[in-house]
């Protein structure tokens, strides 16, 4: 390039104006991925009979070990959550939807007990307990709520819980949808918005995720095994690959069919160590997260990061340490999805995670 070329390119470069930024709500063909394939594509590819399945509802709680229980308390009440039930060695808690929990400790070395998921009938239990390394189902005679309960093991030697028959609970009242003022429509006439500091309030868990050493494996496992659904694969180039590449990360989803659910309910990224990475529980709105964010960090926790806009879920997000060194994310306003929602498949990286928010810490996945 001449001298003059370079003087040309760069006046017209400040010659022109920035374009401003701008957000829209779009379809989820034009927000997927052009590689992409249908739900129905990908199980008959991967030769999965959605018959022969373990049927999930939803994800319903997170089971964990903690060593100091009145501490992990301060932290998740801090968090958002109140106490349902407790004793010397247990503790329930809960949001305001219809749960009656949300998250359960026990009294002992700092332990990850599993993710819980909620399945249609006391059948799937049965069914469950026929899988390799599964438990004996148990009536759970001292938790809110009551139903049965089965713990089984990955392949990784992660705890997969399985509960049914729990009674719903009464929901608490929910937060105001407050009404907003824009440059061209103004509703909010002679009222001032107004808000309370404290915690930003738990509605429900929304999901976990893992880090896995061999990701293939348990793809298969969750996939086979249970009516979970891709919703987004990460890959990496991998040059012994027949595609030249590799999935080193899942989104998945409960598929319930034509019925809308969130994006993911689980999440799994390749890693030399198998350990959880995080869970996430939803919250009403931008303000309650931000609110919350500050309260958190007003009681001296450890942000990990936050607050932020993921790309894949479209969720706002602020991860934390609790007191255990786990990490727990608050989330709003996610994306929906069903079993007309395509596969889709993009690059890892960093600039896969966030739309915007503070720079993504470099171990993050790790």
């Amino acid at each position: 390039m001449t001298f003059e070329d370079l003087k040309e390119k760069l006046t017209d470069g400040a010659s022109r104006e920035v374009s401003p930024n701008r957000g829209s709500s779009v379809p989820q063909d034009a927000a997927i991925p052009l590689e992409r394939t249908s739900i129905a594509d990908w199980r008959r590819a991967n030769d999965i009979d959605p018959s022969k399945q373990i049927r999930i509802t939803k994800v319903s709680h997170m089971r964990y070990q903690h060593e100091d229980l009145d501490e992990i308390t301060r932290f998740l009440r801090d968090f958002g959550m109140s106490v349902a039930k407790k004793t010397d060695s247990q503790r329930w808690y809960r949001g305001y939807g219809s749960d009656q929990y949300v998250y359960y400790a026990e009294q002992g070395p700092n332990k990850f007990l599993g993710g819980t998921f909620e399945v249609e009938s006391y059948a799937d239990l049965e069914k469950a307990s026929l899988l390799p390394n599964a438990g004996r189902i148990e009536k759970l005679d001292d938790a809110p709520g009551g139903g049965y309960l089965l713990t089984l093991t990955d392949p990784e030697g992660f705890p997969v819980n399985l509960i049914y028959g729990q009674e719903a609970a009464q929901p608490g009242s929910m937060p105001e949808i407050l009404t907003t003022n824009y440059e061209a429509e103004k509703p909010r006439v002679a009222r001032f918005q107004r808000f309370k500091p404290g915690p930003a309030a738990v509605h429900k868990l929304g999901h976990f995720g893992l880090c896995v050493q061999n990701f293939e494996a348990q793809v298969e496992f969750y996939t086979r095994n249970f009516n979970l659904v891709p919703s987004d694969f990460l890959y990496v180039p991998d040059e012994s690959s027949e595609k030249g590449r590799k999935d080193v990360a899942l989104f998945a989803h409960i598929d319930r069919g034509s019925d809308y659910v969130d994006h993911h309910t689980f999440f799994m990224s390749t890693n030399t160590s198998s350990h959880v990475h995080h869970c996430s529980f939803e919250v009403h709105d931008f303000d309650t997260q931000n609110l919350g964010h500050e309260w958190l960090a007003s009681k001296g926790y450890k942000n990990v990061w936050g607050v932020g806009r993921h790309i894949l879920g479209s969720q706002l997000f602020d991860y934390w340490w609790d007191t255990s060194g786990n990490m727990i994310e608050h989330y709003a306003d996610g994306d929906l999805v069903n079993d007309e929602t395509p596969v889709g498949w993009g690059a890892a990286g960093d600039e896969s995670l966030a739309v915007w928010g503070p720079e993504v810490p470099k171990w993050f996945l790790d």
